[in-house]
């Protein structure tokens, strides 16, 4: 673990920073439209941008990467995520704000893939699995931290987009004076969708239904409870809740579908999920009173953590369960698939659920949470009648974030066996035998 921090502390640091303002970002302009009266729809709409970016970005940031590299694509789009959050500030309008968050997105798939290539490269067999659990908490944990800071200053001030502005800047700072060699960056294939699809439809359809729940979770449930009439800490804390019960719920529910039916697990979890999703919105009937007439807030809170600790873990689940039915050389491509068809459903999540939010009212949100959720419960247990489960013993759960690239999903160590990463000296000297070989051909 010593030797994991000191070889990858200054890219754990600045990812750190770059979630951390990730998280307040995210907060941050789910509570300003509602104080801006932006319409539901038109917020669903602009949140929604987010994922169209990264998924355009998914597609065309790997080839730019290869052509200009690590380094300079890194420090290009940090520095457009840095510029782009004090744009929000200065032109106050769903439609522009819409575009931003589509450049937001193209940023973030970026800087994921730098990142998550450059631990794979300095990741052995020995390491990568804890490589991956430290890039995992930091993560969701950054995250967490983040959405406090909402507490800083009022959204209606331009101060916040400033700090989040500074911090997306500092990230840049430990990454960019690292004296560790960038790596050679290597295209991952997708499984074709028909392929992934025949091995796994279970695991196909629950990812994109997933990906339509995950957007609309983060994007929307600080403007749920914006429009509750949640006190900023009170959003803070219940975005914070989110993720950080979330976090914690990936190892015990991930060891309880090795032992048992993965399908099962999913398939417990899911509607779990939905039912905690109804109870919420069921003791959040009266929170949205003012003052003393509104009812406590505690039960709410408690079912939102059940519904977390129950929902987050779904995609390192339906990842596990798809590598279940293929076999050990195909896990990494599997995993692009299963991305590329989350983000499929991602894109209109935020989008869908503002519009039944509109409808119906902001508790809207917990009826499209718990709607999507029996969806994958009842094709698994649909599926569970059509074929019967596969033991892969090359296949088990290892907890990810929903925001693995295919270039993180190679820490996964059930996948391929990687190579020990070279030393300086190892490559200086590699590099002079080259040169030697090249003068005794001459």
């Amino acid at each position: 673990m010593y030797k994991v921090l000191k070889n990858s502390w200054a890219l754990f640091l600045g990812m750190g920073f770059i979630m951390m303002a990730y998280g307040f970002q995210s907060s941050l302009l789910g509570v300003r439209a509602v104080r801006e009266e932006f319409s539901l729809t038109s917020t669903g709409f602009m949140m929604s941008g987010y994922f169209i970016g990264y998924f355009i970005g998914a597609i065309t940031i790997p080839s730019l990467i290869s052509r200009v590299g690590h380094i300079r694509v890194f420090a290009a789009f940090a520095s457009l995520a840095s510029l782009v959050i004090l744009i929000h500030s200065v032109f106050i309008n769903p439609f522009v704000w819409f575009i931003l968050r589509v450049l937001t997105g193209i940023c973030m798939v970026c800087i994921y893939t730098v990142a998550e290539s450059w631990l794979n490269d300095r990741s052995s067999n020995k390491n990568r699995g804890s490589v991956l659990s430290i890039y995992m908490v930091i993560l969701y944990g950054a995250i967490g931290v983040g959405m406090f800071l909402l507490n800083f200053s009022t959204p209606k001030d331009f101060q916040p987009f400033i700090l989040i502005s500074i911090i997306t800047s500092f990230a840049l700072i430990p990454i960019l004076l690292t004296k560790k060699k960038p790596p050679k960056f290597k295209k991952i294939k997708v499984m074709k969708l028909k392929e992934l699809y025949d091995a796994s439809p279970f695991g196909m359809v629950s990812s994109l239904f997933y990906g339509t729940i995950q957007s609309a979770l983060f994007t929307l449930l600080a403007v749920y409870a914006a429009s509750m009439n949640f006190s900023i800490f009170e959003i803070s804390l219940v975005t914070f809740m989110l993720a950080i019960s979330g976090a914690i719920s990936q190892f015990p529910v991930g060891k309880l579908s090795d032992i048992y039916d993965r399908r099962k697990v999913i398939i417990f979890s899911t509607f779990a999920a939905s039912i905690f999703s109804i109870l919420t919105l069921l003791v959040s009937r009266q929170i949205y009173l003012p003052g003393d007439l509104a009812t406590s807030k505690n039960w709410f809170y408690v079912f939102l953590i059940l519904f977390s600790f129950c929902s987050l873990p779904m995609f390192s689940l339906i990842l596990a369960h798809t590598n279940d039915y293929i076999p050990k050389e195909k896990f990494v491509a599997a995993g692009a698939g299963l991305q590329f068809t989350f983000g499929l459903g991602a894109m209109s999540g935020p989008f869908l659920c503002s519009v039944l939010m509109n409808f119906v009212g902001a508790n809207g949100f917990f009826i499209f949470l718990f709607f999507f959720h029996g969806l994958i419960g009842f094709f698994g247990v649909y599926r569970m009648g059509v074929r019967k489960t596969v033991e892969n013993p090359d296949s088990q759960f290892v907890a990810m974030p929903q925001t693995i690239t295919p270039a993180g999903i190679e820490l996964n160590p059930t996948t391929e066996p990687i190579e020990e990463p070279k030393s300086a000296d190892e490559t200086k000297i590699v590099e002079n035998i080259d040169f030697k070989d090249d003068n005794s051909l001459k």
